[in-house]
């Protein structure tokens, strides 16, 4: 389960999370997601007061600006067990790069419609696993590409297979959309990357 934050009032995100946190169970994956709203100081406030209220946040996603990088290395060093996903507005391999060699990613979001396409997802993909980085990628409204990226990422790589998130508002304007049952995506049959529109 992944919930948005980054309310000026930090309260309020730190109950949400609670309330997420209490009715999902102490086995369920929950994530958060920042989009920048934060400074690193308040990025490293957020992250403290969850753990010392007992959250167990798989990730914090986007805790600050996509170009600090030495901000994000600096979370991923003090969250320790709660991971640092970023990636959706990161351009390009060369800064993934730096990303990966600053140890600032914890999972990389790395979104192919927003790099210079699906050869260089593989590039960054490539990257992620030298550096031993799960990726998951941004969704944003394109699942129906990244279904196959993933697919791909744990056949050709042997990257772990993690999660995909669905975003399911668009799935009308799409001939093969997606197909999610229980839970789980299931392998697209037809020829294409999905991404047909009527």
């Amino acid at each position: 389960m992944k919930l948005k934050v980054g309310d000026p009032d930090m309260e309020k995100d730190l109950r949400r999370a609670a309330i997420v946190r209490e009715g999902a169970g102490d086995t369920a994956t929950v994530m958060v997601d920042c989009n920048q709203q934060w400074s690193v100081p308040q990025a490293l406030e957020f992250g403290c007061r969850a753990k010392a209220l007992g959250l167990n946040l798989f990730w914090i996603e986007e805790p600050t600006h996509p170009d600090d990088i030495l901000g994000h290395a600096t979370l991923a060093k003090r969250y320790g067990k709660t991971l640092v996903a970023a990636g959706e507005h990161v351009p390009n391999r060369i800064i993934f790069k730096n990303y990966f060699q600053e140890k600032a990613l914890g999972i990389c979001q790395v979104d192919a419609l927003r790099v210079a396409g699906v050869s260089e997802f593989l590039a960054i993909s490539l990257m992620a696993k030298k550096y031993e980085i799960p990726v998951v990628p941004h969704v944003g409204d394109m699942g129906q590409v990244h279904q196959h990226l993933v697919l791909y990422n744990h056949i050709g790589m042997d990257h772990q297979a993690l999660i995909l998130e669905q975003i399911p508002h668009l799935q009308g304007k799409f001939k093969h959309p997606v197909s999610v049952e229980g839970g789980v995506y299931k392998t697209p049959q037809e020829a294409g990357m999905s991404s047909d529109l009527y």
